[in-house]
C-alpha cells in the first residue's frame, strides 16, 4: 500500500471537550489546526504533531461503556526534551513524551496491544505492506515516518467497537481508497464499511487487523487532489 501521507494519523473519542483541548494544547504542545464539524453533536478537533493528526473527536451524546481498543499509547518525538515524559489525558489515554535524541522515530510512533505476534505481522506485512524493523521490546513496523509498535499481551479484547471513550483508530492516506481497500481485504483485511465519499473532503473506508481494531483509509482531497 503506497501512503499519500508519510505518516500515520491517530483518533481518539471523548465526551470531555475544554479538558482536553487544554491538555493536547498546553501540556503536550500540539497546535490544532482546525475544528472539523464530522456530524450532529460531533467535531473533531485536528492537533498537528509534526505531520500526523491527532484527531479528537468530541462526542456531545454520552459514549458507551466499551473494551480498549489496541491502540494503547502515543509516542512523540521531541527534539527539546532531555528525558521522556509520561503523561495521562483527562480521559486516561496515554502519551509519552520522548527526545528525539533517543528515539528510533523523529515524528510519532502508536504502540498497539495484540493477542497473537505472528498474526498481525502477517497483517501488516502483507494487507498494508509496512516495512518490519528491529526494535527494543515487542515487533516494530515503520509506516512512512511513523513507527507501529507492538506488544503481545494476554488482556486484550477482540473487536473493541469504534464507539467508546479512548483511542478507537489509526487513520492511513492513500492515493485511491478504492484500490487500497480491495487490496487490503485481499490479503485479509476484515471490511468494518465500503468506500464511501464525505461531500468534497474525502473518500474513506475502515478495514478492521486481526484483533477488530479500526484502520481507516482516507483518499483526502487536501492530500490528493481529486477524489475521483
Amino acid at each position: 500500500m503506497r501512503l499519500a501521507k508519510p505518516m500515520i494519523d491517530l483518533g481518539l473519542s471523548t465526551n470531555m471537550l475544554e479538558p482536553m483541548v487544554e491538555f493536547w494544547e498546553h501540556e503536550i504542545g500540539l497546535r490544532l489546526d482546525h475544528v472539523l464539524p464530522v456530524r450532529r453533536g460531533q467535531k473533531q478537533y485536528r492537533f498537528d504533531a509534526a505531520g500526523s493528526v491527532i484527531k479528537v473527536n468530541h462526542h456531545r451524546d454520552p459514549l458507551p461503556d466499551a473494551a480498549f481498543s489496541g491502540y494503547r499509547e502515543l509516542l512523540i518525538a521531541k527534539p527539546e526534551l532531555k528525558r521522556s515524559r509520561r503523561l495521562i489525558d483527562p480521559d486516561g489515554n496515554r502519551i509519552t513524551l520522548v527526545p528525539a535524541a533517543f528515539a528510533q522515530f523523529d515524528q510519532i510512533a502508536v504502540r498497539l496491544h495484540v493477542k497473537s505476534i505472528e498474526a498481525h505481522r502477517a497483517f501488516y506485512t502483507n494487507a498494508l505492506g509496512f516495512s518490519e524493523i528491529s526494535v527494543a521490546e515487542g515487533v516494530g513496523f515503520r509506516a512512512g515516518n511513523s513507527l507501529l509498535l507492538l506488544d503481545q499481551k494476554l488482556d486484550v479484547a477482540r473487536n473493541p467497537g469504534f464507539e467508546g471513550k479512548g483511542w478507537r483508530y489509526m487513520t492511513l492516506q492513500v492515493f485511491r481508497v478504492d484500490d487500497a481497500h480491495s487490496l487490503a481485504l485481499l490479503a485479509g483485511a476484515r471490511e468494518a464499511m465500503a468506500p464511501t465519499t464525505l461531500g468534497t473532503t474525502a473518500r474513506i473506508s475502515m478495514i478492521l487487523d486481526p484483533d477488530g481494531n479500526w484502520i481507516e483509509l482516507s483518499q483526502r482531497a487536501s492530500i490528493v487532489g481529486s477524489l475521483d
